[in-house]
């Protein structure tokens, strides 16, 4: 299997280079920037498998960092902070992050992490060449894409995934546990404010395809979530 390649932006370069260390040890391709803008550019140039950001930059914050690259990348991000603030990890999820490590962290532990959301990336359907047409959601398994009513929708990897989980089973309610286990299997550092999180985003994608998407996603109270058939 073809090495991954990382980026890494980080402008501490003690930390950068652990980092570093513990990927390249662990068989990855790690590439390492200091700056946001250098890292931007460095993806348009060269799309990477998994970017790892730090959001504290000199130049730019590691949020707008991750804002601009996901008008042309949808590598997963996994940010790092100082920060302990459960509002900062909320809006890091929000705009496309796929997870949170803060500091001080084992550089050990963050490249499970990362070889954790490589695996998922990698994974995804192995059983369906064509495309899924449910409940107005056309899904396509090996290009692991959903489309509402023609349109492609851009996701993060969970917000794919969860979706993809109601879609399959439009009217069945699924509360935050079951999505849990069934969605972040195997994620480190999650918890039931991570659904309502990706269900909010997931609201505000379909809502810009059709006024009435954002409805599709029912909330039941006190038993979860469910897909209008």
């Amino acid at each position: 299997m073809e090495q991954p390649r990382i980026l890494v932006v980080e402008d501490e370069q003690a930390i950068a280079d652990t980092i570093l260390y513990a990927l390249r040890t662990d068989g990855m391709l790690a590439a390492h920037c200091t700056l946001g803008s250098d890292a931007l550019a460095s993806l348009r140039a060269a799309p990477a498998d998994l970017v790892v950001l730090d959001v504290g930059l000199p130049d730019l914050n590691g949020f707008e960092v991750c804002r601009t690259l996901r008008t042309f990348c949808d590598a997963p991000v996994i940010f790092l902070t100082a920060r302990h603030e459960e509002i900062d990890r909320i809006v890091g999820l929000e705009i496309g992050a796929d997870d949170y490590v803060v500091k001080p962290f084992s550089p050990r532990e963050l490249a499970a992490r990362v070889r954790a959301i490589l695996r998922r990336a990698r994974g995804g359907s192995a059983t369906a060449a064509r495309d899924d047409e449910i409940a107005g959601f056309t899904h396509d398994k090996d290009g692991a894409r959903l489309a509402y009513h023609g349109h492609w929708l851009a996701l993060t990897r969970y917000e794919y995934l969860l979706l993809a989980w109601l879609v399959a089973h439009p009217g069945r309610i699924y509360s935050r546990a079951q999505l849990m286990d069934g969605v972040w299997a195997g994620a480190l550092d999650t918890s039931d404010r991570t659904v309502d999180t990706h269900i909010k985003t997931l609201r505000a994608k379909l809502r810009e395809v059709a006024p009435e998407g954002a409805g599709r996603i029912r909330t039941h109270r006190g038993m979860g979530y469910s897909l209008e058939p």
